[in-house]
């Protein structure tokens, strides 16, 4: 695993993964940590010029929607006469995702920092980070930050003696991919069955115990102090017009060096590429999933003429997304790829929507008959038939994850698909396969 870690000090530099320090409260005060809030709170900077900071800094969500937190922070309804809270996501269940963990992992204050600067931005007096269910150590480290955090006096009653008032709670999941959906995340923290909320009432109105709630994702949050820090103008210029700053991007499959690399938003993913060791073998890239499992597969010469932002991964025909970029060689079956991830949505759906519960299961047979060599010619039309009928006809968006990949791998790959029902067996031979096995299961 490697981490860039040269251009946000208080997000990643740092971030050894041999030193017990770097991840202390010490280590990241070193580092510049709590500088960003204890300014604002000595300052008592009003409220609308820490979100008006944020909102030049075009910082977008990080956890895959890629709304712009700025905008996201100023729908807080601040003069709401009783309890609010920010919430932040770290169901980190995207399959290719794996950076929030390392945030909280190498450097957990980062994230407490922002979550409290957030708060008084907001008004708010309490939040949760909602951490993956799986990922035990990670929850156990980010406990441990909170209590230095508190002993210093940067969380509950009277911080830094200022007046503001906030604390901070870990809460941790059960596993379930479908509460990285905010409503079901909320409706998790609340003790119920994690499913999806009928929106609107949207949470900045109606969120967590029926309170105004902010959920912003792991990474997100992390930036906030550099941002406040550094000033929001200079974030932006750090990236590109409409893509502020910098992203860490998840690298696995068919590389030499898989890990986290943070980079500049409009960076091209040729460079992105070198970093990561360039190609296992030194084979060519086949396709390219730039935005974890749910963001349409692009194929290797177009994904080649990319940049990492938003605006250009989405001209592709893809995703941006959580920024886990999965990367296939030649050596990839793409039908086989397509079943194990049409696999994972079925498993995962949460079984609330006829759509999404049916139209999964269904996908995914249809795959896993054509894998198997079973497949029949109108198969190709049925897959895209039945994502067609399952889109935007759900409550949450996992009917859409598990549709697009569907649909571009078969447009961006269908000779190969056609041959596996045609011939019944695999384009590409199982002993060139297996020259390059077993990312993607690994991986998924």
């Amino acid at each position: 695993m490697a981490i860039l870690g040269a251009i946000n000090p208080m997000l990643t530099v740092g971030l050894d993964y041999e030193s017990d320090r770097a991840w202390r409260l010490d280590g990241y005060v070193e580092r510049g940590g709590y500088s960003a809030l204890k300014r604002i709170l000595a300052e008592k900077m009003p409220q609308d010029q820490v979100i008006g900071e944020v909102k030049k800094s075009v910082l977008r969500g990080r956890g895959g929607a890629g709304f712009p937190t700025g905008l996201k922070w100023s729908f807080m309804p601040r003069a709401f006469p009783g309890d609010k809270y920010v919430v932040c996501n770290s169901d980190e269940g995207e399959p290719g995702t794996f950076k929030d963990r390392d945030i909280l992992l190498f450097n957990p204050h980062s994230v407490i920092e922002g979550m409290a600067i957030a708060a008084y931005a907001m008004g708010a007096s309490r939040g949760y980070n909602y951490i993956h269910g799986e990922i035990w150590e990670v929850y156990t480290r980010f406990e441990d930050a909170l209590d230095e955090a508190r002993a210093a006096g940067l969380l509950g009653k009277d911080i830094l003696g200022s007046g503001f008032d906030f604390d901070l709670f870990a809460h941790h999941g059960y596993g379930a991919y479908i509460c990285g959906e905010e409503t079901a995340l909320l409706e998790s923290i609340e003790g119920k069955k994690g499913q999806p909320r009928f929106k609107p009432p949207f949470p900045a109105s109606y969120g967590l115990y029926g309170k105004p709630t902010t959920i912003n994702n792991t990474e997100t949050f992390g930036a906030i102090p550099f941002i406040l820090e550094l000033g929001g103008e200079a974030y932006l210029e750090a990236g590109k017009a409409n893509n502020g700053g910098t992203k860490l991007f998840s690298i696995s499959g068919h590389v030499n060096k898989p890990g986290n690399y943070e980079i500049p938003l409009g960076t091209p993913f040729s460079t992105l590429l070198e970093m990561a060791g360039g190609m296992r073998g030194g084979r060519q890239l086949k396709g390219c999933i730039p935005g974890g499992s749910s963001s349409p597969v692009v194929p290797g010469d177009i994904m080649m003429e990319c940049t990492m932002d938003y605006d250009s991964i989405s001209k592709a025909g893809s995703m941006l997304g959580s920024g886990a970029v999965i990367i296939m060689d030649e050596t990839t079956c793409m039908v086989k790829a397509l079943e194990r991830l049409s696999y994972f949505y079925y498993e995962e759906s949460c079984g609330q929507c006829t759509p999404c519960r049916e139209g999964t299961n269904w996908l995914y047979r249809i795959v896993h008959r054509i894998e198997s060599g079973q497949g029949r010619p109108e198969d190709l039309d049925l897959l895209n038939s039945v994502t067609t009928n399952i889109m935007g006809r759900t409550i949450c968006a996992l009917g859409d994850a598990a549709s697009m990949p569907v649909q571009s791998f078969v447009k961006h790959f269908r000779d190969e698909f056609a041959y596996h029902i045609e011939h019944k067996k695999c384009l590409v031979p199982l002993d060139v396969q297996r020259a390059g096995s077993g990312f993607f299961k690994a991986t998924v």
